[in-house]
């Protein structure tokens, strides 16, 4: 079998059954390509986690691309993001083909469960991700600070105006944890640095154009385009931040409703694979713009596009680069407000549009007892309040 063709089978797999997020996505690299099908070592794959961990967008997507990579060359990296995403892309796709032939049932109770589940899956994520990268007084305080002024000022240059001042405060006053010593040639990647500084070259090229692509003289696909390129290039710290950018990008714009949003959100709390395939559901319709198979597609590949192109581009160079103290500790500052602008979320939209009364509280509670103290998937959550939920109306009528 070819390399490229193998890498896809293995990813193909895992995107069937890998359910849990991005840290459990890991682990199940790990497992297997690490301890089943040693493909690579283990201090080499953790210093591709570390690279992948420093990087903007889905952490555990760009793990896979890198492994894809090294296994098998630029073909093995686009196997390993097309096997891993293809299975939760379909499933969600699916769930925006049903609710674009029956938008009735946008305000149906199930509808509505998932949006409650919304909730519940966020504020673990908030609480999850804050004693990760907001523990301490100073990147507490920092979470804070970027809470407020993304729910004070919620514009996009807003979010990325908390994520360069997290910057500047953690590169000025912000000390990381002491790196180990790692042996720079265990890391062994088969890419020539000169491509390697081509595709930076387009990731710069593509940061700068970012305004030019999404001012309102442009065509509108290219727009909706550039919201999902803007938000792959921006987002750190998880799927879960995902959704504070691509609701400012889209939203207002009044591309989508925010029902729709937040329904198809909380339908990818409950496919495997990676949260970013909610992409191929947002791209699926659209008004006016992106529609269909290819709206889907499209969306798809915008989205994680600028991960390519970072992996790609740094992963030959990562023994040098993540060294750098200065980097080490902008990071610090960046991830500490990428929980802030997270928690902001959590208020507006996901807790607002959620939680119209007592009954939906009660039911976000037990959602997120389930998560955190009982340890249940996401999907089961998420399964669980939409049928509470639906069957709620039921009862109602």
């Amino acid at each position: 079998m070819p390399a490229p063709l193998q890498v896809f089978v293995q990813f193909f797999v895992l995107g069937l059954t890998s359910f849990g997020g991005p840290v459990a996505h890991l682990g199940y690299f790990h497992e297997r390509f690490v301890q089943r099908e040693r493909w690579i070592t283990a201090e080499a794959y953790a210093d591709l986690v570390g690279l992948c961990q420093l990087l903007p967008g889905p952490s555990s997507s760009q793990v896979g691309m890198g492994l894809g990579l090294i296994r098998a060359g630029w073909l093995g990296g686009l196997a390993a993001w097309a096997g891993f995403t293809l299975p939760s892309a379909v499933l969600m796709v699916l769930a925006a083909s049903l609710l674009s032939a029956h938008p009735r049932w946008i305000d149906g109770g199930w509808v509505h469960g998932l949006m409650v589940a919304a909730v519940a899956v966020v504020a673990q994520a908030v609480l999850s991700l804050q004693r990760k990268l907001a523990p301490d007084r100073q990147r507490a305080s920092l979470m804070v600070a970027a809470a407020v002024l993304v729910l004070l000022v919620p514009r996009v240059w807003a979010q990325l105006l908390a994520l360069l001042l997290g910057g500047l405060v953690g590169w000025c006053a912000l000390t990381p944890p002491a790196l180990e010593q790692s042996a720079p040639e265990r890391l062994a990647v088969p890419l020539r640095r000169s491509v390697s500084v081509v595709l930076l070259g387009f990731a710069v090229l593509l940061f700068v154009a970012m305004p030019w692509l999404s001012a309102e003289a442009r065509p509108l696909l290219v727009q909706q385009l550039s919201g999902f390129l803007r938000t792959g290039a921006l987002v750190f710290g998880g799927g879960h931040v995902v959704l504070p950018l691509l609701e400012q990008a889209l939203v207002p714009n009044g591309w989508i409703d925010l029902q729709q949003f937040l329904a198809g959100y909380g339908a990818a709390q409950a496919v495997p694979g990676p949260m970013f395939s909610f992409a191929a559901f947002l791209g699926f319709d659209l008004q006016p713009g992106l529609q269909g198979i290819a709206g889907s597609a499209f969306a798809l590949i915008a989205l994680f596009f600028p991960s390519f192109l970072l992996v790609g581009g740094l992963l030959p160079f990562w023994s040098d680069l993540g060294r750098l103290a200065p980097m080490r500790r902008a990071l610090l500052g960046i991830n500490a407000s990428v929980v802030g602008i997270l928690l902001a979320a959590l208020f507006q939209p996901v807790w607002q549009t959620g939680i119209r009364g007592g009954a939906e509280f009660s039911l976000a509670l037990v959602a997120f007892v389930l998560l955190l103290s009982w340890r249940q998937p996401a999907w089961r959550v998420v399964l669980f309040c939409a049928g509470v939920e639906g069957l709620s109306q039921l009862a109602s009528l």
